[in-house]
């Protein structure tokens, strides 16, 4: 079994947690966060270190690391965490809770996680560093881009596109074949019937664009 570092301690990282321990694919070596939460517990797990100490865990010989920090509209701190972890030579696979059904003709990328119960079906495409939370359906032919966080519940239909670094809110419905943009934010509960753009915030039944969305 191999040594896994987890790069992020905070409420994603329990799930994150309850999928590796679900498939004992990998051994959780140690959990690493901000100093000033160095000696705290994840799950029974201790966070025994900051960013700043990740390469010395690299050069003591784990060569695999997963990205456990999580994002709600904003994926910036995950994108940094993912950034840091390959320029440390990490491996950065993807983690799949054993209750998931992933299709062996989707393909998944590089530290992408899939929760408990997803369901990605045949011809799908999921991007680096995504996350594909518990309950989320991914039809057939769905193309993610990266950075994406599909939330708990999200349901897209066959064949709909997200543009990198967006964010699908938990419950939202997105019509077959509609196409959303990058840098954009789904409401939750949305019923997604048309097409949005790149960098807005758009919710409601059907989804409208509010605003646009400003990093």
């Amino acid at each position: 079994m191999e040594k896994i570092i987890l790069l992020g301690g905070g409420g994603h990282c329990k799930s994150v947690i309850d999928a590796i321990e679900s498939k004992n694919e990998y051994e959780i070596s140690a959990i690493i966060d901000r100093p000033e939460k160095i000696g705290c517990s994840v799950c029974g797990y201790k966070i025994e270190a900051c960013d700043d100490d990740l390469g010395d865990y690299f050069l003591a010989g784990i060569k695999y690391c997963f990205i456990a920090v999580g994002s709600v509209g904003n994926p910036d701190g995950r994108i940094k965490a993912f950034n840091l972890a390959c320029s440390k030579g990490f491996i950065l696979p993807e983690v799949i809770h054993a209750s998931a059904v992933v299709s062996p003709r989707a393909k998944l990328g590089r530290a992408s996680f899939v929760g408990a119960g997803v369901l990605i079906n045949s011809g799908a495409v999921v991007g680096d560093n995504c996350i594909i939370n518990t309950g989320a359906i991914i039809e057939h032919d769905c193309v993610i881009g990266d950075n994406v966080h599909v939330a708990t519940g999200a349901v897209l239909s066959g064949g709909v596109s997200v543009g990198a670094n967006s964010h699908i809110g938990s419950g939202a419905c997105v019509k077959q074949y509609v196409k959303i943009g990058a840098g954009t934010i789904i409401g939750s509960g949305a019923n997604v019937v048309g097409d949005i753009g790149d960098n807005a915030v758009a919710y409601g039944n059907p989804c409208k664009i509010a605003r646009k969305n400003v990093r």
